[in-house]
Formats: C-alpha cells, sequence, structure tokens
C-alpha cells in the first residue's frame, strides 16, 4: 500500500436513470433513495482509496436543494478530501440531468466520513491524502474544521454540560412553550 495517494486515484463517478420504482407519493424522486446511492458511492471511494473495507462513520449534512424527477439521469461524483488515521471524509455531489433538454440540476452535496476495517472489522490505517491544488487544500481544511465543530457541538450539548441557562434567550424567540 502506498503511504499517500491523490484524491484523483480513487474518484468514482456513477450514473443513473431514476424510474418510477424510485419516486415517493409526490411523484419525485424519493429521498432515501438518493442517500442510498450516496452511501454506496461514498463506500466505492473510500474503499478504492484504502484498498479495504470502509464502513459509514457519520454523514454531514444533507441538503435537497433541487427535487429529482422520473426519468431524469442522477450522476454522483464521490472523491477523498480528508484523510486521517483510519478515516477519510468523502465529498459526494449529486446532480439530475434532464435527458430530453439536457438541463442539469446541482442537487445535493454532503460529506461521509468512512473508516478503513480489516477483516476483524478493527480499525486500519489508510494512505495520507496528496493534494496538489489550492481547491483540494481548501477542501482538506474545510473538513478539519467541520471535524473541530462537530467534536464542539458534540460535547457543548452533551447532557453533563449542557447549561439551559445559556438557551433560554434563544428558545424564547423559537415555537417552543417551556414548561420545566
Amino acid at each position: 500500500m502506498n503511504d499517500y495517494k491523490t484524491s484523483k486515484e480513487s474518484r468514482v463517478s456513477i450514473t443513473e436513470l431514476m424510474l418510477p420504482s424510485h419516486s415517493n407519493f409526490g411523484g419525485k424522486v424519493h429521498g432515501g433513495h438518493i442517500l442510498n446511492l450516496m452511501d454506496q458511492i461514498a463506500f466505492a471511494c473510500a474503499s478504492k482509496h484504502s484498498r479495504s473495507y470502509c464502513v459509514t462513520a457519520s454523514v454531514n449534512k444533507v441538503d435537497f436543494l433541487n427535487p429529482i424527477e422520473v426519468g431524469e439521469l442522477v450522476t454522483l461524483k464521490a472523491a477523498v478530501n480528508y484523510t486521517g488515521r483510519t478515516s477519510m471524509v468523502v465529498g459526494v455531489r449529486v446532480e439530475s440531468e434532464n435527458i430530453t433538454t439536457g438541463k442539469k440540476k446541482h442537487c445535493n452535496s454532503s460529506y461521509f466520513t468512512m473508516v478503513a476495517k480489516d477483516i476483524n472489522g478493527k480499525s486500519i490505517p489508510v494512505p495520507g491524502l496528496i493534494v496538489n491544488d489550492i481547491q483540494g487544500a481548501r477542501r482538506y481544511a474545510r473538513s478539519i474544521q467541520r471535524k473541530t465543530e462537530a467534536t464542539s457541538r458534540s460535547s457543548r450539548f452533551d447532557p453533563a454540560n449542557f447549561k439551559i441557562e445559556e438557551h433560554l434567550a434563544g428558545l424564547a424567540t423559537e415555537n417552543i412553550k417551556l414548561d420545566l
């Protein structure tokens, strides 16, 4: 195994036609189907980078920006943005294309933290990331920032650390009735 690899070496892209069986009650493609495809491509990308089986540890915020219609082509692109010791952050972008007009829409993007595992399920080291452009450095730095913010958020709202007094003013403007 190489000590370092470029993001380009493990990029993955898939395109799939959206069928009626993928639709929700509103006639659009079901978000759960898209999330499943995103998880699959994140797995493929992380496994290609690490040359090992990988599992999803977390998924960063997913915003559905535009609906996907039945009959459109959906393209998912995945690339490794960050490598830790045993984990990788895989950026996934989803675009749809109307096959009759050629119009493309950015539907969503998200970041999957994937962990490499050995045959016994134990976490194993992954190759580092060779970054050779400013865009790659920006993505790497952004991943570090997201990781730091997630850790801070988790500890701040941990039941042992939560202080209601710090949140009362903010809650007063929300659609909530406190009956403590």
